[in-house]
């Protein structure tokens, strides 16, 4: 049975996300993640689009404060991402200089004359964004900025109550699809098995899901699956998804301990959203958790590219046929005969009754190609400091390398007239040298090729060995 959630529905000192109409969910009223701050420069600006509306987030020295505005300064519409932070730490237009503080203010016209007072004009403004930092992770409240302070951030609350006892590892990308398209897939425990065989899951592992919803509202619901992953190996989870952005699964198992899935999706603009994604754990032994520490983030980023690439393709294509169906009448395009599909149903009923569209009357985008669905760099490789800098690094020692093998490959022949017979053990010590810089060249060529662009055959649909 379904009931009305006292933790999702109560009145509290703080308001809810979704505006006061109980009828409705405004995607405005809330807040979003939008960046790593570890990701961030505090040197220069950063360029992002929330919910269509370009802003621009920079590190404001003056208050030891991240400050997002509207992309686009008031003089001439320039984009002030494409700008810098000044020396007496203001964010400077490109175009003419004018400078601002970061409450909006317009500090600094160049063109005008001394005495002159343009700047305190409110149309020389910009519009300064409510922002605020937790559990690392920079959010923006794009709604009226009165209700920001009133509105609850969302969090996952057994990290911020106990966070010195969590592991986690997380992990950011620009995904081509809804956020909607993001929370329904990631809700849908049953598809693990078979769309991430390989990677984090196994077609011997899928079973029957019975999927139970037990609280339920404008705020979101939680439901549980009784039996859990693995044919019930793991034990029960549970399921929370907290409107409009966040949801986590919770797993509890005697063989591993506590571990959480938790993803925000951060809408872009129609047909494009930012996956933020945590692991935390808790073990019961402390060795999975030493393994976790000493690998590096950026390749532990590589592997969930991989995995999110399993079905980056599909849900891409799936959110087209679904709009050409009508998503109002989901059941009519899906059918969903099993109690697997309930978070899946759940979800779609909180759109259709709360009249939940962050992108009303506009249509998705022409379908990208393959190549493009599969790209790497520009969705997550440029925009994380830890991939950043790795792949920056593989390509000084590859260089380093290459310039060592040249040199090699041009000294042996005169070490060994020079030496005469007496070169035998230096040449080959020195072949043997080129031969592992070249080795080691070509695998770093490997690895940097992981970067920029996914797996154009998803591990699931590779041949299983033995077979032909």
């Amino acid at each position: 049975m379904v009931t009305t959630s006292p933790t999702l529905e109560n009145t509290t000192a703080e308001m809810l996300a979704g505006g006061k109409d109980p009828n409705c969910f405004d995607w405005q009223e809330a807040w979003y993640p939008v960046h790593y701050v570890a990701d961030l420069d505090k040197s220069q600006p950063t360029p992002f689009t929330l919910l269509g509306r370009d802003i621009v987030i920079w590190w404001d020295k003056n208050t030891s404060t991240w400050r997002v505005f509207d992309d686009k300064c008031p003089h001439r519409l320039a984009r002030l991402s494409e700008g810098r932070v000044a020396e007496d730490g203001l964010l400077e237009c490109p175009y003419h200089g004018w400078a601002f503080a970061g409450n909006g203010d317009c500090q600094r016209i160049p063109q005008q004359i001394a005495d002159s007072k343009a700047q305190t004009s409110k149309r020389a403004c910009v519009a300064s964004l409510p922002t605020i930092e937790k559990q690392g992770m920079l959010f923006v409240y794009p709604g009226k900025a009165e209700n920001a302070a009133l509105t609850k951030v969302p969090i996952v609350e057994a990290i911020e109550e106990n966070p010195d006892e969590w592991i986690c590892i997380n992990t950011f990308r620009d995904l081509p699809y809804d956020a909607l398209t993001l929370l329904e897939n990631v809700l849908d425990a049953s598809h693990v098995p078979y769309t991430h065989h390989r990677t984090v899951g196994n077609r011997s592992n899928a079973s029957p899901v019975e999927l139970e919803v037990t609280e339920s509202g404008k705020h979101g619901f939680k439901g549980v699956w009784q039996e859990g992953p693995r044919k019930g190996t793991l034990g029960r989870q549970d399921t929370t998804f907290i409107a409009p952005n966040l949801m986590w699964h919770d797993l509890t198992s005697k063989q591993f301990g506590r571990t959480l899935t938790v993803v925000y999706a951060t809408p872009i603009r129609k047909g494009e959203c930012r996956l933020f994604a945590i692991f935390p754990f808790k073990f019961s032994s402390k060795l999975p958790g030493l393994f976790i520490k000493l690998t590096p983030r950026w390749y532990s980023h590589l592997g969930q590219n991989r995995v999110l690439e399993d079905d980056q393709i599909f849900l891409h294509h799936q959110e087209r046929y679904l709009e050409e169906a009508g998503s109002e009448n989901f059941t009519k395009a899906f059918y969903l005969p099993t109690k697997a599909d309930s978070f899946v149903f759940e979800l779609r009923q909180w759109v259709n009754q709360y009249s939940v569209d962050p992108f009303p009357n506009t249509s998705l985008p022409p379908a990208l190609s393959r190549e493009e669905l599969l790209d790497r760099y520009h969705s997550h490789t440029t925009k994380c400091n830890s991939c950043r800098t790795a792949l920056a690094n593989i390509q000084k020692v590859r260089l380093g390398l290459g310039v060592g093998i040249a040199i090699a490959w041009t000294i042996a022949p005169i070490i060994a007239v020079l030496l005469n017979q007496k070169a035998v053990l230096p040449t080959a010590l020195l072949t043997l040298l080129t031969l592992a810089f070249g080795a080691v060249w070509l695998y770093l060529g490997k690895l940097e090729k992981r970067f920029y662009q996914g797996e154009n055959i998803p591990p699931r649909n590779m041949l299983e060995k033995g077979n032909k």
